[in-house]
C-alpha cells in the first residue's frame, strides 16, 4: 500500500481509505448495504492487513448507526486506524438539526466522538455546503474544534470551486485551520470535477479524497452495453451519482474491460488505479456490500497502467470544455501552470 501526503499537511493517508456508508443500512442507506458490527469487524481487518490507514464515515450515515459500528468494530485498535467523519446533513426535525452553524457543529461533533467512542476526530469535514451561515461563524467554529483537541485536521466535501476558494481565504483572513482535504465525486463516469475542484485543490494545496470511484457500482464491469443487470444500486430508485451521457458511459466502460482483460484484472480495479494517477487525489474512498468486492478493490493499490492505456482512457471519458476552458486552451496553453494541467492534460509536454 502506497501512503500519500494529504494535501500540505504532514498527515500520510494509505491510498485507499475504507469507506463506510454500507454499515447499518438504515433508511435510504439500505440501497448502499446493511453491514452490521462483525461484518464491519471482518472488513476492517481486511482493510488492514491490506494496509489501509484510513476510515471515513459521516453522521448522517444511517443516521448514526454507521459511525456506532466503526466504533464497536475498532475497539481496541485505534491507535491503528484514521478516523474522518462529517457534519452538515439533517439529523433531525429541528430547526438547528442542519447546516454549519456553531450550535449545529457543537452538537454534533460531541454526538460523532460519541457514538465513535474516541477523544478525537483526525480529519473532519464539512459535508456539503451552507449558505445562509456566515463562513466566518463556521470557520471560527472548526478552527476551535481543533485547538481544543476535539478535531485534529479539517476537510471539505462538494463545495463548488468559489465556495471552497471563498472559504480559504476567510481562514487565511482570520488565522483559523485551513481545509487540507477535499473529498469530491470524481471517477471515469464524469470528470467535472477536473473543471475547478481538482485544480483549485492542486493550486491551494488540498488532498483530494474521492468518493464513489467506481460511480457508484457502474464501473464495476457488470453495467453492460445492452445486457440486463439483475442486482446493484442502478437497478434500484437509487440514482447517485446521475448519468447524464449514457452512451459515453458504455463507451468508456468498453475500454474499461478491454484494458483490465490485457491485466488479467477487474474493470473496477482498472477504475480505481486510473484516479491514482491523477493530480492532487490522496486516497479513493472504496466501499462494499460484500466481502469479495472489498477484497477486489483493495487489489488496485497494486495496479500500475501504462502510459498508452492511461490516455486511451482519459480520451474516451473526457469532458467537454466549457467556457472559459475552451477559451483558454485555444489562446492561453503557452502559460498553463500544473492546476490548469490538470485539466488541460493533452497540453503537458511530459
Amino acid at each position: 500500500m502506497q501512503y500519500r501526503q494529504l494535501g500540505r499537511s504532514g498527515l500520510r493517508v494509505s491510498a485507499l481509505t475504507m469507506g463506510t456508508a454500507t454499515f447499518g443500512g438504515a433508511g435510504v442507506f439500505s440501497v448502499w448495504g446493511d453491514t452490521d458490527v462483525a461484518g464491519a469487524k471482518r472488513q476492517i481487518d481486511m482493510c488492514l492487513d491490506a494496509g489501509v490507514n484510513l476510515l471515513d464515515t459521516a453522521n448522517v450515515y444511517s443516521a448514526g448507526l454507521s459511525e456506532e459500528i466503526v466504533g464497536k468494530a475498532i475497539e481496541g485498535r485505534r491507535d491503528q486506524l484514521l478516523l474522518s467523519t462529517k457534519v452538515r446533513m439533517p439529523m433531525g426535525d429541528g430547526p438547528n438539526d442542519a447546516g454549519l452553524s456553531r450550535q449545529h457543529i457543537r452538537t454534533q461533533v460531541e454526538a460523532s466522538l460519541r457514538r465513535l467512542g474516541v477523544e478525537h476526530i483526525d480529519i473532519y469535514h464539512v459535508h456539503e455546503w451552507d449558505g445562509q451561515t456566515p463562513l466566518e461563524e463556521t470557520l471560527e467554529t472548526l478552527d476551535s474544534l481543533v485547538r481544543e483537541g476535539k478535531v485534529r485536521y479539517l476537510g471539505v466535501s462538494n463545495y463548488t470551486g468559489w465556495q471552497l476558494m471563498k472559504a480559504l481565504a476567510v481562514s487565511d483572513a482570520h488565522g483559523y485551520q485551513r481545509f487540507v482535504s477535499n473529498q469530491i465525486y470524481y471517477s471515469l463516469e464524469s470528470r467535472d470535477a477536473e473543471y475547478e475542484q481538482v485544480p483549485l485543490s492542486v493550486d491551494q494545496g488540498l488532498g483530494v479524497l474521492v468518493w464513489s470511484p467506481l460511480a457508484g457500482g457502474l464501473l464495476s464491469g457488470k453495467y453492460r452495453r445492452g445486457l440486463a443487470t439483475a442486482e446493484g444500486r442502478h437497478v434500484s430508485d437509487w440514482d447517485e451519482p446521475p448519468v447524464r451521457n449514457e452512451e459515453k458511459l458504455y463507451d468508456t466502460i468498453e475500454v474499461l474491460v478491454k484494458v483490465a482483460d490485457g491485466h488479467g484484472v477487474s474493470a473496477a480495479q482498472v477504475a480505481l488505479a486510473y484516479l491514482l494517477t491523477r493530480p492532487a487525489v490522496s486516497s479513493l474512498v472504496i466501499g462494499a456490500r460484500k466481502d469479495s468486492q472489498l477484497a477486489d478493490n483493495l487489489a488496485a493499490a497494486d495496479l500500475v497502467l501504462g502510459a498508452e492505456e492511461i490516455e486511451q482512457l482519459d480520451a474516451v471519458s473526457a469532458p467537454e470544455l466549457i467556457y472559459p476552458h475552451w477559451h483558454q486552451a485555444r489562446t492561453a496553453a503557452d502559460r498553463f501552470s500544473p492546476a490548469d494541467l490538470a485539466l488541460h492534460r493533452s497540453a503537458r509536454t511530459t
